[in-house]
């Protein structure tokens, strides 16, 4: 049987596909592949393993044909899967929900940190020749006990990055679809409305997932509703931010900075946030630690392989055969 591998990933997952049998067909590169490649590469193969940039939808399926029985996407979100078309033609589908958790939160927090204490600034200045020394109003940056984090999605990522807030000293607000009654009393934390989470919060940090609900969530509008001194930190998804919206708020004052980890169309970033000094920008590195990307390469392959020969697997988003 052939798996198709949209991109190279950490050596673990050929070997446990390639011990398990299985003929392993990957685009070798670390550029994501064309979309005519794209539908080249799963012609014919009977698992998939894709990442976020990869398109899984009715073109791909068609292309890849009836054996296709199993797609792993190498995320823990699944916006670039169609699900229901998978479901439709019995497609299993699993991802990597867990293993990025404190990978991705660290990151957050990298982000505001780096944002709050200006390190970008200073690392600039250090490295331009341009620092003369110590002064005692130089690049003075916020401090963060007693503040309060607000956190927008209180899943497994935003609880540990309200974990780590409470180890900072600080207040947690948060908001989603649904109260977190448990996490609540764990993280001392206060459900409230979108809105007054961003008019109360000094950090406003997004682990919501992407979808047509959650695209410009914080636009023009929402921006305009936080405080003059506050922190947007997004490691979710690009799109849930409006990027016009927020270079705009960036240069206007309304905020007081921004960590970006993610992007509306990555790799392309909006041109107004590149030359800013009130905001970190990152190559969308939520997960990228040795251990976290050799987790995730193990799931999908573990993943692919259980489906294939008829075991079980915990993180499936779409069940094999397609049922409920």
């Amino acid at each position: 049987m052939i798996i198709a591998v949209t991109r190279r990933l950490p050596v673990v997952a050929t070997e446990l596909l390639e011990g398990a049998g299985l003929t392993v067909r990957m685009h070798d590169a670390d550029d994501p592949p064309s979309r005519e490649a794209l539908l080249s590469l799963v012609d014919g193969a009977d698992g998939l393993i894709c990442l976020l940039s990869d398109r899984v939808d009715e073109a791909l399926l068609d292309a890849a044909g009836p054996g296709l029985r199993v797609a792993a996407n190498y995320a823990v979100g699944l916006d670039n899967v169609d699900l229901e078309a998978c479901r439709a033609r019995g497609v299993a589908v699993a991802h990597t929900p867990g293993v990025l958790t404190d990978a991705t939160a660290d990151l957050a927090w990298a982000l505001l940190l780096a944002v709050a204490r200006r390190v970008r600034e200073g690392d600039s200045l250090v490295r331009s020749g341009g620092w003369s020394g110590w002064s005692p109003l130089q690049l003075l940056g916020a401090s963060l006990a007693g503040r309060t984090f607000g956190v927008v999605g209180l899943g497994r990522i935003g609880a540990a990055a309200a974990q780590r807030a409470r180890g900072f000293g600080m207040d947690v607000v948060y908001t989603g679809r649904s109260r977190r009654e448990r996490e609540e009393v764990r993280l001392e934390a206060r459900f409230v409305p979108l809105g007054e989470l961003l008019e109360v919060s000094d950090v406003v940090s997004l682990h919501c997932p992407s979808t047509p609900e959650t695209r410009h969530l914080i636009d023009a509008e929402a921006l305009g509703r936080m405080r003059s001194s506050a922190i947007l930190v997004n490691t979710a998804r690009g799109d849930v931010v409006d990027e016009a919206a927020l270079v705009d708020a960036l240069r206007e004052g309304q905020i007081g900075g921004a960590g970006l980890d993610v992007f509306e169309r990555e790799p392309v970033v909006h041109e107004g946030l590149v030359g800013l000094e009130n905001v970190v920008l990152a190559p969308h590195l939520g997960s990228a630690t040795v251990e976290t990307r050799g987790a995730m390469a193990r799931m999908v392959a573990e993943a692919v392989i259980a489906v294939l020969e008829g075991g079980t697997v915990e993180h499936l988003a779409v069940p094999p055969g397609g049922g409920a």
